[in-house]
């Protein structure tokens, strides 16, 4: 045997002994400068160190390089975690960005106001007066363009035609009193306090009265809290129903009419629609609660809104047809625009009822009616009674604050049938009004928040839209729910009062002033079908039944026992499920219903 080659012996020992030294090893150089650098092992690879620059980091880089040198630990809470729901709250604004909006809003609100007609004498020809009027309008469309665009504040789409502001000129000048008609479901969005300081402003004789139509929907307290509200502000404030002064005028005959009137009286009238018989506010009460309304009507009527010194007073009376007229009447005082009549002007949004108000006034029908917003086009002249006459001038939508255009569009300021994008209005109203309402006015399931969800978020526009949809049958032809349809039902149900919610005042509070149904406990001895069980089952996957899925998942293809050959593939489309088959739409509508199986019931 030959010699052991020493180099080859020792060198896996050298290698040792120069990576993690030898113990008996001494340190020749002395020098201290060396410490904590070269001799000395203080932890540290420096072989291993990323010597890469960072000169720059974003804010999420910064944050974790400042905690790690503060020797700051984190503790992950995987327990506490909310999902949210990228479908909830589109096209609405938080709580915070409602706020700057708000703010804005208040900064900018004495730019915001209605059209004057310029000052004009018997010297003042025609002409004259037309440019004058249209420079006066330019400038007011000028000054909103720039709140809009500078600011960034969202306006209602103001009437921008100088020839419907002419007919408002008209109807102010030639009357005693201007009336404004409000929604009582959210009188402070169709009240325009630029109109009332107008009024005083074309002749300090003018007084203003705000009707507030629709009050049938708000109950006693609700209407005193108005009342209470108005008279803070110096405001006169009357409550009526034209949908229940209608209803009453029926019931006393369609032949009658009061004071004299008659029903061909000739008047400037334009043409009628197709839509003529139909009224605008539909009504959503029964005959019971028809009489129970008319009953309270009577039993108010003891208390008069005209004190004994002839004296109009704010109170939460739901006025009747007479009482009103007596209100008109007894209302003003002073010199009168039309020696020995009385004129009252009717002004106020699109579809707030007015035309119907002037119907149920007149006990016929002599103003066409349609649910269309800007059905009137001119202002026209009604006589009520010798000495009473009537002054109806077209919807005219003023210019507001607003926050978004789903607002415009649930309180009908927009048409329905002509909006583009109908998830954020319907979006509203699930914000609005509580699930429980909306399934039980609809007799749908709505599909409860998945798990890991804030259990009482509102529904998304595509639960309440698909549920809906399914549930009446509004279908597409590849088997899907018919969203868009579907939006356009809910919102004019909502504009016509059948889901109901009413804005309180400034001064009261919301959850207070308008409160809905609890929810009906299911007594225990109601027992759910199987189908509805399973059904209800099927909808929710809890984390157990994904893990349950996943690891019990049986492996396919070829090493799966029992596969059939090639030549059997003739017959697999009979044993497999029918909706797999998506060659055909009859198959591919089951498997879409079968997706939504649990809106059925």
């Amino acid at each position: 045997m030959g010699k052991k080659n020493k180099s080859t012996a020792n060198l896996g020992r050298s290698l040792i002994k120069d990576r993690f030294g030898s113990a008996g090893r001494t340190r020749r150089n002395k020098d201290p400068s060396l410490l904590h650098t070269a001799d000395v092992d203080d932890g540290y690879e420096w072989g291993r160190l990323n010597l890469q620059s960072v000169t720059e980091e974003s804010s999420f880089q910064a944050f974790l390089s400042t905690a790690e040198l503060a020797g700051t630990e984190f503790q992950a809470e995987k327990l506490n975690i909310t999902f949210v729901n990228p479908m909830s709250g589109v096209g609405l604004l938080s709580g915070e960005d409602k706020e700057k909006v708000k703010g804005a809003q208040d900064k900018n609100k004495q730019l915001l106001g209605i059209p004057r007609r310029p000052k004009w004498d018997i010297n003042t020809t025609a002409e004259q007066l037309q440019a004058a009027e249209r420079d006066e309008f330019l400038e007011w469309r000028r000054r909103l363009a720039k709140l809009q665009e500078v600011e960034g504040i969202l306006l209602t789409p103001y009437e921008k035609n100088l020839e419907f502001w002419r007919q408002l000129w008209r109807v102010v000048e030639r009357s005693d009193v201007v009336v404004q008609i409000v929604d009582a479901r959210n009188p402070l969005l169709f009240r325009c306090e630029d109109l009332e300081t107008y009024v005083k402003e074309v002749s300090p004789d003018k007084l203003n009265l705000i009707l507030i139509n629709k009050a049938d929907f708000l109950t006693q307290s609700q209407r005193r809290a108005w009342a209470e509200y108005f008279s803070g502000l110096n405001v006169k404030a009357a409550f009526f129903s034209a949908t229940l002064a209608a209803e009453t005028g029926k019931s006393e005959g369609d032949d009658e009419t009061d004071d004299g009137v008659s029903p061909h009286q000739d008047v400037a009238e334009y043409p009628e629609s197709e839509e003529e018989g139909k009224l605008e506010e539909q009504s959503q009460f029964t005959d019971t609660d028809v009489t129970e309304s008319c009953t309270e009507m009577s039993a108010d009527s003891e208390t008069v809104a005209v004190t004994s010194t002839g004296e109009f007073t704010n109170s939460d009376i739901l006025l009747t047809r007479e009482e009103l007229v007596t209100v008109f009447k007894s209302f003003h005082k002073g010199p009168k625009v039309t020696a020995g009549v009385t004129t009252i002007g009717m002004v106020g949004y699109p579809n707030v009822g007015k035309s119907s108000t002037i119907n149920a006034l007149l006990t016929y029908k002599k103003v066409s009616v349609s649910s269309t917003p800007g059905k009137t086009k001119h202002f026209q002249t009604l006589f009520l009674e010798p000495n009473l006459m009537l002054c109806d001038c077209p919807g005219l939508v003023m210019p507001s604050f607003m926050f978004t255009k789903a607002e415009m569009v649930v309180n009908g300021i927009l048409p329905i049938d002509q909006m583009r994008d109908h998830v954020p209005p319907v979006t509203l109203i699930a914000s609005l009004i509580p699930r429980h309402v909306l399934e039980h006015t609809y007799g749908i399931m709505l599909p409860p928040p998945a798990e890991g969800e804030d259990p009482t978020r509102p529904p998304t526009a595509e639960e309440l839209l698909n549920a809906y949809g399914y549930n009446r049958g509004f279908m597409t032809q590849n088997g899907q729910p018919d969203n868009p349809r579907a939006a356009r039902y809910i919102l004019k149900d909502f504009v016509k009062g059948k889901l109901l919610y009413c804005h309180a005042p400034s001064t009261n509070d919301q959850s207070q002033y308008h409160t809905f149904p609890e929810r009906q406990k299911q007594s225990k001895a109601a027992i759910l079908p199987p189908l509805a069980v399973r059904l209800l089952k099927s909808n929710k996957l809890s984390t157990e039944d994904l893990d349950r899925q996943f690891f019990q998942k049986m492996s396919v293809g070829v090493h799966k026992k029992g596969t059939q050959s090639s030549s059997d593939n003739s017959d697999a489309s009979e044993n497999t499920k029918p909706w797999k088959d998506h060659r055909n739409k009859r198959n591919k509508r089951e498997k879409l219903r079968r997706v939504y199986a649990y809106l059925d019931q």
